[in-house]
């Protein structure tokens, strides 16, 4: 299991981040592998932070890709991510380079069919999310006067995606393994 982010950067223009990844040298999404017993939202966070080297906040689920590789069945899960400021964090010593990009120049950068077809689907919601919450930050209402309001983001559909030449017969019990955790709010500590 894996998680990851679609990240984007800017308000008027929004930009989508890429990695280029040093040893395959392939353009992905970021993501990457969760520890033992984290959950997938924390881990899309810090895999974010570690491949794009920026701090993000973290909105709504997007959906997953589901791909083969070495004979497994992997999914990654993505969350709608917003990124600010300059990076805060170096970048992971895997990932040789990030871009911020338009939807479709980033569409085209991809390297991995299954990341272009998610993309070229959750694209355009997240873009629609982040216009919208631009909007409604922008317009406090008239007894709210003067106070920081949080954004709200509106509702986005789930994709899942696959790589049908390669996934195994399981996929449907690694599916419902995966929308159980997906499902299931992240853990926090008390204390």
């Amino acid at each position: 299991m894996a998680a990851g982010g679609i990240v984007l950067r800017g308000n008027v223009k929004p930009r989508f981040a890429v990695v280029r990844l040093r040893r395959e040298k392939a353009w992905v999404l970021p993501k990457g592998k969760l520890y033992p017993r984290e959950h997938p939202r924390d881990a899309a966070k810090r895999e974010v932070l570690e491949e794009t080297g920026h701090d993000v906040s973290v909105h709504k689920f997007l959906g997953s890709v589901s791909y083969v590789v070495e004979g497994k069945l992997k999914i990654v899960q993505f969350w709608l991510m917003r990124a600010t400021g300059a990076p805060v964090h170096e970048l992971n010593d895997d990932v040789k380079a990030v871009k911020w990009l338009p939807l479709r120049q980033a569409i085209d950068t991809l390297t991995r069919p299954h990341e272009k077809v998610f993309l070229t689907h959750v694209g355009p919601i997240a873009l629609r999310t982040v216009k919208k919450s631009g909007r409604l930050k922008s317009r406090p209402s008239a007894g709210n006067a003067g106070k920081r309001q949080s954004p709200r983001i509106a509702p986005v559909e789930h994709v899942i995606a696959f790589d049908y030449e390669k996934t195994r017969p399981n996929v449907v019990k690694a599916l419902s393994n995966w929308i159980g955790r997906a499902t299931q709010p992240a853990a926090r500590k008390v204390g």
